[in-house]
């Protein structure tokens, strides 16, 4: 294959920047160090959103049975066409035997389709090891909530050998602290959420090994000790990288801003945490057990229920409203929704000389506001 390029303004610097590549891969990147202007000056080039925390989008839901390969594929580009080709597939709490069943089911989908090997880099297993009182189980379902065991973790290990894998815990349960280092030594990412431990069981289940912090400011209740909350204690805990869902209604613009002023750059990042509904049209649909509405405010939740359950955004739109919620341009939070989870689970999706030539295209008004985004995937457009 002959060699291709594309030349566009450099996300970070602003300059005019060529990329070329050749067999999908990135043999030239070249800064001139100077501005664009002309034809090129609201082309920008970045790289590729990166999401680890997907229960489905476009209208299939990852939690329900019998998901074909047509439908994981339907998925797949849905999150693609809004800029990020890379994600963790996520299941929600169940029965552990069949969480552990429909990951194998999707394992097999994605690993004999190349488009799907390219797009799912790995798994994130959210419950059923979670805090099951009101208000910490958010939309989950209680009932199937248990105890973790360092056996757990070897089952889900054997389940899903060599992927990448986040696993959402509450540290407060019985025997956590002991799945954490057994799960660590088997190289799993532990993530504290839908949990309420205390200070000291918070370092603790640091010292063990946990790295993470599932869509903080979610999976609590909504009153909370001003003297002593979940809130309080992860500021107060180094060691936690913290996801944010950053559509402005789980968490509201003063509290993501109060959130970015309390802990460092590199102890966040972002995520849609998108259910069926996103990429969708307003309506009725499924998350597992639940049926959940979503209206024209593109709001999830259970029917006569109060509490969100997962949410309708498109990744590009979470590049939009963060920017809008911390009063910054998108560049300036490209890299929370794109190195940061990708510094979380230890990959390296940047856009670099030797590297696959993934990356996206965006195109912005003479405001800066995005217009659209195209992903370019091993060179090939979409």
């Amino acid at each position: 294959m002959s060699e291709a390029e594309f030349v566009g303004r450099h996300y970070a610097t602003g300059n005019r920047t060529r990329i070329a590549w050749e067999d999908g891969l990135v043999r030239r990147i070249e800064d001139s160090g100077e501005p664009a202007t002309g034809a090129f000056k609201n082309i920008w080039i970045a790289p590729p959103l990166v999401d680890v925390q997907i229960n489905g989008f476009a209208g299939v839901d990852f939690q329900r049975e019998g998901v074909d390969e047509a439908g994981l594929l339907k998925a797949t580009r849905g999150l693609r066409e809004a800029g990020c080709p890379k994600y963790l597939l996520t299941l929600i709490t169940d029965e552990w035997s069949a969480m552990l069943a429909r990951f194998r089911h999707y394992r097999a989908l994605r690993d004999r389709n190349p488009e799907l090997r390219d797009a799912i880099f790995g798994w994130h297993v959210e419950g059923p090891f979670l805090n099951d009182k009101p208000g910490f189980k958010g939309a989950h379902e209680a009932s199937v909530m248990r105890d973790p065991t360092p056996e757990d973790m070897v089952e889900l290990r054997e389940t899903l050998p060599d992927d990448a894998i986040l696993l959402t815990l509450a540290p407060e349960r019985e025997e956590a602290l002991a799945a954490i280092e057994k799960a660590v030594s088997l190289g799993i990412k532990v993530s504290v959420g839908h949990a309420d431990p205390s200070a000291e069981r918070l370092k603790e289940a640091v010292a063990a090994g946990a790295t993470g912090f599932t869509h903080l400011g979610n999976g609590c209740p909504q009153q909370l000790d001003r003297h002593d909350n979940i809130f309080w204690r992860v500021f107060d805990t180094p060691g936690l990288m913290s996801g944010l869902i950053c559509d402005s209604i789980h968490l509201s613009p003063m509290a993501f801003r109060a959130i970015h002023k309390s802990l460092p750059p590199e102890a966040i990042y972002y995520t849609t945490d998108a259910v069926a509904p996103a990429g969708a049209p307003p309506g009725r649909y499924s998350v597992g057990r639940f049926e959940v509405e979503v209206g024209e405010d593109r709001v999830v939740r259970q029917p006569g229920q109060t509490n969100f359950a997962g949410s309708a955004l498109t990744p590009i739109e979470g590049i939009r409203r963060s920017a809008a919620m911390l009063h910054l341009p998108w560049q300036r939070v490209w890299d929370t929704f794109s190195a940061q989870p990708s510094k979380l689970m230890e990959r390296d999706f940047s856009l670099r000389e030797g590297g696959p030539a993934n990356f996206c295209v965006i195109e912005t008004d003479e405001t800066n506001q995005i217009e659209n985004v195209r992903v370019y995937r091993g060179g090939m457009d979409g």
